[in-house]
């Protein structure tokens, strides 16, 4: 193989992991909640994944900044907890988590996704 063949393919090499991890690649922003947590709501939830202690109170602080009709609600299912966020104000929602395990909540049209991890 000459020189020139070598280089080719070893870029192709290159640009197709580089390819798959933008891609692919795990992003997840993960956040331990100290008793507050602060959410922002634009184009999805950031962060998206957050761990709580069992037993301890956490108040999430939730602001939507994203005009789209989608995010209007936050929903999480296994609390019973649906909220309107209003464009631009915070609403808070304050959780006890009673059970460890791994709660996800989503928008309103469940397009738009997060978990809430107890430990």
């Amino acid at each position: 193989m000459t020189l020139d063949k070598i280089i080719v393919t070893s870029a192709g090499f290159i640009l197709t992991g580089l390819i798959y991890w933008f891609f692919f690649g795990e992003k997840k922003e993960i956040i331990k909640g100290n008793g507050l947590v602060k959410i922002l709501v634009s184009g999805g939830y950031k962060p998206d994944v957050i761990k709580l202690t069992k037993g301890i109170s956490t108040t999430l602080i939730i602001k939507r900044t994203d005009p789209n009709s989608c995010l209007e609600d936050f929903i999480l299912p296994d609390y019973k907890i649906s909220k309107f966020l209003p464009l631009n104000k915070e609403v808070k929602i304050t959780l006890l988590p009673g059970k460890t395990g791994v709660f996800g909540f989503h928008c309103g049209m469940n397009m738009y996704h997060g978990k809430i991890i107890v430990e």
